[in-house]
């Protein structure tokens, strides 16, 4: 009993001095780790905060350099499907046309119809096919199953509509749709209309326009024609058929330029045809005389989404004789003067390498006869034998003249008001 009673009476002390070396050692535990993040605290505090710095950066102009939002993207440079279409004895004129107007950025399709000999067929494609830029960049491509066309009838504008239906079918990037003539020639650089219409909606839509029918109306929208070159292989003109039909009362008719400049969403809308406008007004032009100076005009101004994207003007300079026949007058070189002061980009119509497109080669577009015209992608010796960079750019004068005709058109108080009158 006297060993048990001295155990308990050292169990006391025991469990006192056990708590109190217990509580010491975490008192110093405490102390050690809040003079450790003192110390942290300090090595830490010799450096500038983020709060600091963003209240010091605000003292320096590079900081508010730094802090501006990036200047604007230049808008994008845009692309032309072109159709360039002949007849017979055209191919001359035609290759001359298209070595004028190629550019990389572009995309091509080229067609004599079948009114043209075999043999000049076969020349073009072979042309097409050996020459090396086009070979290298690819953009160029001919109808090889021609078309028959006949000028008045409804089989020009089958032929432009299946051009439209090739190019939406080969390339998906483009954004207008230009038709010209192996008659026609350009006034002004590739690298001039990429640059002007770098800065335009890619809704608008270049097309000569009048609902003033005047006397077409009785002599062109009423009477009924067959147009031969639809079922046959040779050109003949035109079969009259009566009685005569009344002007529609569903939609109105217009007339105008056969030449335009038709944006993407518009062809793809003649083509897809989502609406069955364009196809209604196909079935009504098919027994229409003059056929290509109506259609385009007559849907485009008919389609309510698209009225106001409508520039009444076919960007072409045409002479007209006065009164005005059934064709334009022939340019030459004594018209180089009003052809140069008309700012257009086209001008037609000329004959086969008539002296003026010397003029026009050097004056506006400083190439020599057999070769490319230079610009921005030119590599290489002779001009243009290399392709550079299709999105290099380098206008000229005439980027100037085109940028005043557009303006012109396009902030004009009658575009803004009504553009289908």
């Amino acid at each position: 009993m006297g060993f048990l009673n001295m155990e308990k009476r050292w169990m006391f002390p025991l469990v006192v001095s056990l708590f109190v070396c217990l509580f010491l050692l975490a008192t110093s535990f405490n102390m050690g780790m809040v003079s450790s993040l003192q110390s942290i605290d300090s090595i830490f505090s010799m450096f500038p905060s983020r709060a600091t710095m963003n209240q010091t950066s605000q003292l320096f102009v590079e900081a508010k350099v730094k802090e501006s939002p990036p200047p604007p993207a230049a808008p994008p440079v845009p692309r032309f499907a072109y159709l360039i279409a002949g007849s017979k004895g055209d191919l001359e004129k035609l290759w001359r046309t298209l070595q004028a107007l190629y550019h990389p950025r572009n995309y091509y399709v080229v067609h004599l119809d079948l009114e043209s000999p075999a043999e000049e067929r076969l020349e073009l494609a072979s042309r097409v096919k050996k020459d090396p830029i086009f070979a290298k960049v690819g953009n160029v491509f001919m109808i090889s199953k021609a078309n028959m066309v006949t000028y008045r009838g409804p089989t020009m504008v089958s032929n432009t509509l299946h051009a439209c239906a090739i190019l939406l079918k080969r390339h998906k990037n483009w954004d207008w749709f230009i038709n010209l003539s192996a008659s026609d020639y350009p006034l002004v650089t590739q690298d001039d209309l990429l640059h002007t219409f770098s800065s335009l909606s890619r809704d608008l839509n270049f097309i000569e326009h009048t609902s003033q029918l005047g006397w077409k109306a009785s002599k062109r929208a009423m009477p009924l024609i067959v147009d031969p070159g639809l079922y046959g292989t040779k050109k003949s003109d035109l079969l009259w058929v009566t009685p005569q039909r009344n002007l529609p009362t569903s939609f109105k008719l217009f007339t105008g330029s056969a030449w335009m400049i038709l944006s993407r969403a518009f062809v793809e809308y003649c083509i897809w045809g989502w609406d069955n406008l364009p196809r209604t007004l196909l079935m009504y032009y098919s027994n229409f005389v003059s056929t290509p100076e109506g259609y385009f005009q007559t849907v485009v101004c008919n389609a309510p989404e698209f009225v106001p994207t409508v520039a009444n003007h076919d960007m072409h300079y045409i002479a007209w004789d006065n009164p005005p026949k059934q064709h334009p007058r022939t340019l030459n070189i004594n018209d180089t003067a009003r052809i140069m002061a008309s700012g257009a980009p086209f001008a037609r119509k000329f004959k086969k390498n008539d002296p003026v497109l010397d003029i026009i080669d050097e004056e506006f577009l400083r190439r020599k006869n057999g070769t490319f015209t230079p610009g921005g992608w030119c590599r290489g010796k002779p001009p243009c034998s290399k392709v550079g960079n299709p999105a290099k750019l380098k206008p000229g004068p005439g980027a100037r003249r085109l940028r005043r005709l557009v303006a012109n058109l396009v902030l004009s108080t009658k575009f803004r008001q009504n553009q289908c009158k």
